[in-house]
């Protein structure tokens, strides 16, 4: 009974393997993810701590398996592509370079059901992902943006009511330009037209030479 009392706790670790392993990194650091109390390892997956940096739903999911052939299969659009590797065929021991986001949890899952379990915190992430000091960076040009348009909106808005209000009034005084051009005409001698509405002549204006209507 004592004997078996002393073995319990081996048989729990060897089925759940080691809970309390964690690693810690920066992005850029190399770190070894080791399968413990798992005798034959043939999966690991990992679950992100982040997952919205990643662009990434939560759970776990597939990032190496073992192969009969003794290359390890790592799927190609994982998220450890190009920087996950095995350091031996038997998949027990693996060498990660780390990046931002890699943070969570590493699960290495045996034939038997028996599995050992790695936390991994890479120094940086945070679950708003974003870097220290951004915020004034990233709320001003979202508001900047839309201010410049409305702006720009209500200035164009102003240029076409000036320019309509303009219009009407030239079209409104035509008809009485005409006229009064008609009744001054003998003034203005012949070939005189009315003055365009906005219009002004250039320079100042010049009194024409009196004609006499007597003899020489």
């Amino acid at each position: 009974m004592a004997l078996a009392l002393q073995l319990l706790p081996l048989l729990l670790s060897r089925a759940q393997g080691d809970p309390g392993a964690s690693l810690e990194g920066r992005p850029g650091d190399r770190v070894n993810l080791s399968c413990v109390g798992v005798s034959h390892p043939i999966r690991w997956a990992w679950a992100p701590s982040f997952p919205a940096c990643k662009g990434l739903s939560k759970g776990r999911r597939p990032i190496l398996w073992a192969s009969p052939s003794g290359t390890p299969t790592v799927p190609p659009l994982q998220p450890f592509a190009g920087r996950l590797r095995s350091l031996d065929p038997g998949i027990k021991r693996l060498e990660l370079l780390l990046s931002a986001g890699d943070s969570g949890t590493f699960f290495c899952r045996g034939r038997h059901e028996d599995e050992s379990r790695t936390v991994l915190h890479v120094l940086g992430d945070k679950a708003d992902c974003r870097t220290p000091g951004s915020t004034h960076g990233s709320v001003y040009p979202q508001l900047l943006i839309p201010l410049l348009g409305v702006v720009l909106v209500l200035g164009l808005g102003a240029l076409g009511v000036v320019w309509w209000l303009r219009s009407s009034t030239c079209e409104s005084r035509a008809p009485e330009v005409s006229r009064g051009g008609a009744q001054d005409s003998g003034e203005r001698g012949p070939g005189a037209e009315p003055a365009l509405c906005g219009s002004r002549p250039y320079g100042p204006q010049k009194a024409l030479p009196a004609v006499h209507s007597g003899p020489c």
